[in-house]
């Protein structure tokens, strides 16, 4: 046994791998110790009518000392499992609150684990933010992955309902990705169903994807929860899913993440 964990220290690679997520997880320690973490909204429109905003999605990101603007997916598979996951969440919801309590007419999605239920500092972060702004509750939307959601089903399922009751909207994201136990599905009550975006990118011209997509529509609409495809790129693939009974549409195709929403950009003076 010791010889082989002397093997896998000597592997180049596995030594470049855990340097590697050391560097992540220091970097990610430093920016929240010095606040550089903010927001990215990305829009996620109505599918019959793209002009129509149903809500934004708020999704982490970090800032590293030259001034570089880190997506989540280079540093979240290094902390998801550790307390600087928890952390991240909780500054994401911290972020996400004052962003709705500065615009009333926001409606917000936020990321969070089913690691940070237990979380005493996140519960803290909630109920400051519901305390400060009591409509903030009925504008918040939390996305739980359909992987992390299935780690504890019963402790989700409980959890979901206790904050239901204050108002408070569930999306289950990236569902379709392989994790869902169909026994426990029924008893989530997810409001918003998002379709991984595996499926979406070229659907118009992949028949296997579109007979999965409609399957994966067909059980969000049996369950009454409103379905948003992800990872739209193309008009071809808007008209399809649009076509096929999809709700809302979130992509590139309709807004790329961007940290200077319209909210926060300066009203031009009208001559």
């Amino acid at each position: 046994m010791e010889d082989l964990f002397l093997e896998r220290l000597s592997d180049p690679l596995s030594v470049a791998v855990a340097e590697r997520d050391r560097q992540t997880l220091d970097l990610v320690a430093e920016a929240l110790r010095v606040r550089r973490v903010m927001l990215a909204f990305q829009p996620v429109v109505m599918a019959s009518n793209p002009a129509r905003i149903a809500f934004y999605e708020g999704l982490i990101r970090i800032v590293d000392d030259t001034g570089r603007v880190v997506p989540a997916r280079e540093f979240m598979g290094a902390v998801e499992t550790r307390e600087l996951g928890r952390m991240i969440d909780c500054a994401s919801l911290e972020m996400g609150l004052a962003a709705l309590a500065e615009v009333p007419t926001l409606r917000l999605a936020i990321n969070m684990s089913a690691r940070s239920i237990g979380f005493p500092r996140w519960h803290k972060t909630l109920d400051q933010g519901l305390a400060q702004d009591p409509t903030v509750g009925e504008r918040l939307i939390l996305e739980i992955t359909e992987s992390s959601a299935m780690q504890k089903p019963e402790l989700v399922t409980g959890f979901m309902g206790d904050l239901q009751r204050r108002g408070i909207a569930f999306a289950l994201d990236d569902f379709g990705a392989g994790y869902t136990a169909f026994r426990y599905f029924r008893e989530f009550f997810f409001d918003v169903l998002k379709i991984d975006g595996q499926f979406i990118r070229g659907i118009a011209s992949d028949p296997d994807n579109q007979a999965l997509t409609r399957a994966l529509v067909s059980i969000g609409q049996h369950f009454d929860m409103l379905t948003v495809a992800e990872s739209v790129e193309s008009a071809a693939d808007a008209d399809w899913l649009r076509a096929a009974g999809v709700d809302c549409l979130q992509g590139y195709f309709y807004g790329m993440p961007t940290v200077n929403p319209a909210w926060k950009q300066p009203k031009r003076r009208q001559a």
